[in-house]
């Protein structure tokens, strides 16, 4: 699974999707097919604006499709916002999935890595907010001290 997650496209590859998508929106329509492909190349990209426009075509691709066309664009969806550290939203699009083919193990794979990355993102956000809280009270007793002294000496 972590192949998935952490494949970056090459640029040319990129640049000829690029180029399909780009000649066939001129034209006035593009196929789901096109669309598809440079979204997943988006995705892909080592840059997280390309990840953020890939994630918008699929978004369109799964609002304009039936049910039994989604699960691509599903997954790729989830994987994008892995990518962008969205653990949340990735694990939204990973269920819905799931709901539908509550068997994939494809799927499955993915949404195990999700909470994993969660998991661990969580524990180092309560180590970050634990370290704040162990300086402010630290700050709050180095006042303390400095307080406690001034009212010493000037009792003095």
């Amino acid at each position: 699974m972590d192949e998935i997650v952490t494949d970056v496209v090459a640029p040319e590859d990129l640049k000829r999707f690029e180029e399909k998508y780009k000649s066939e929106l001129a034209k006035g329509s593009v196929s789901k097919e096109t669309k598809f492909e440079y979204a997943w190349c988006l995705i892909r990209s080592k840059y997280s604006n390309d990840i953020v426009k890939g994630i918008q075509l699929l978004e369109d691709l799964v609002q304009k499709s039936p049910k039994d066309d989604q699960r691509d664009f599903l997954f790729y969806l989830a994987v994008a916002n892995y990518r962008l550290k969205e653990y949340e939203r990735a694990l939204k699009y990973i269920r819905i999935l799931l709901r539908n083919e509550p068997g994939n193990k494809q799927a499955l794979d993915l949404e195990e890595l999700i909470n994993q990355a969660l998991k661990k993102d969580g524990l180092v956000g309560m180590a970050i907010v634990g370290g704040i809280g162990l300086g402010v009270a630290g700050l709050a007793g180095l006042i303390g001290m400095a307080v406690a002294k001034s009212t010493k000496s000037a009792k003095s």
